[in-house]
């Protein structure tokens, strides 16, 4: 039987190395990060018809107005949540088509990636299966509020913009966690915000552009 990661042309093993080498020269240092980011392979998140540009560093469509994050920010987005440090749970809002969960997934013991669109849900659900990414665990519901029944956790990585950091998400963190989002409507900017007992520190990065953070479901 073929193996679905491995890919051929455009797809390989060797492009996916390609593409390590260029986030390390854009500044991803992490190493684990970076071995992440060349084993899943992002082809197979993608329509087919797309799948020749998987590995340009670029954001792609993948239906219902949603999009699969260029690779930097993805792993710049990862590097900055886990820093430097073993991940035991992980909550990802924003699940898509399952990517950046899929990147986690190769550093924590467990994720749970919530998305509030049941049929990318069900889309995500098969191919995970199909990849044997047995950590993650798919949820459809409302990423306002995270998923408190797993909570705490070493580490949310919300995958869209939002004006304000939803207050239930904070308080989903353990002591030392961190939250990674893109912050802002119009304007975005990539935050961090750190959990120190009751204490929240924010540090606010680089310009980011991406879709909106929608309450509810659908």
């Amino acid at each position: 039987m073929n193996n679905p990661r491995a890919g051929i042309g455009m797809t390989s093993a060797r492009t996916r190395g390609r593409m390590v080498e260029r986030l390390r020269e854009q500044g991803i240092t992490d190493t684990m990060v970076l071995a992440a980011m060349g084993v899943v392979p992002r082809h197979l998140f993608i329509d087919e018809a797309l799948q020749s540009r998987a590995y340009e560093d670029t954001a792609l469509p993948i239906g219902f107005g949603q999009t699969i994050s260029n690779p930097y920010i993805v792993a710049r987005m990862t590097e900055l949540a886990r820093n430097g440090r073993e991940l035991n749970r992980v909550l990802e809002v924003g699940t898509g088509c399952g990517y950046q969960a899929a990147v986690l997934g190769q550093l924590a013991r467990e994720v749970v990636s919530i998305e509030r669109i049941a049929a990318l849900v069900g889309q995500t659900r098969k191919r995970q299966r199909e990849l044997r990414f047995n950590n993650i665990k798919l949820k459809h519901g409302d990423g306002m509020h995270g998923y408190a029944e797993g909570a705490p956790y070493d580490a949310i990585v919300i995958a869209a913009a939002f004006g304000s950091v939803p207050e239930a998400l904070k308080m989903q963190l353990v002591d030392g966690g961190r939250l990674v989002m893109p912050l802002g409507d119009e304007n975005q900017v990539l935050l961090v915000v750190t959990r120190t007992g009751n204490s929240f520190l924010e540090e606010r990065l680089e310009v980011v552009k991406f879709v909106p953070l929608l309450p509810g479901v659908s």
